[in-house]
């Protein structure tokens, strides 16, 4: 049986959108969708607001009520089906959202047992057939087959194979 990689943040879980929902109920600023192109969300919020709003990062319960992307829940469940999934997440960047991460996929994703998630610092270690993620760094070193999900961060990269949504990668894999 063939083995798939997903990320979690800008895959599974929509932590831009997240972010925007909280910032919206505390502040009145524009947000910029443009600027986040070429590497970071964090760029498309008010400068004076860019360094709060990447701490909410490093708070307990952040990651713990992120809105799920659509579709990932039925697609993901078909998949892990048909293959060995497995969920990876670069989690140890944010210490504090292990727990949280853990909750929000047991809530979610509940046909996912613990022997299927995977919180690591670099994803360099990890080897599969596919790989679904939204971030380079990510992809550069991994052996199999890579998909870039798509987000503004990234709109500008080329050289790999895109994953718009949930639908595409159905169409793809099952």
């Amino acid at each position: 049986m063939k083995s798939i990689i997903i990320d979690m943040d800008e895959v599974m879980a929509d932590t831009m959108g997240g972010m925007i929902n909280l910032y919206k109920t505390k502040y009145d600023g524009e947000i910029k969708y443009d600027l986040m192109r070429g590497g970071s969300w964090i760029k498309g919020f008010p400068p004076e607001h860019q360094s709060m709003v990447r701490q909410w990062l490093f708070e307990p319960g952040f990651f713990r009520h992120l809105p799920v992307m659509k579709d990932s829940i039925a697609v993901i469940n078909e998949l892990n089906k048909k293959y060995k999934v497995f969920i990876v997440s670069a989690a140890i960047e944010f210490p504090n959202s292990l727990h949280d991460k853990l909750c929000w996929l047991n809530d979610h994703f509940p046909f996912l047992p613990w022997q299927q998630i995977v919180f690591c610092g670099s994803k360099s270690v990890v080897h599969g057939d596919y790989m679904i993620d939204d971030l380079v760094r990510n992809l550069e070193t991994f052996n199999g087959h890579k998909y870039l999900y798509s987000g503004y961060h990234n709109a500008e990269i080329t050289g790999y194979d895109r994953l718009n949504n949930w639908q595409e990668a159905a169409a793809i894999f099952l």
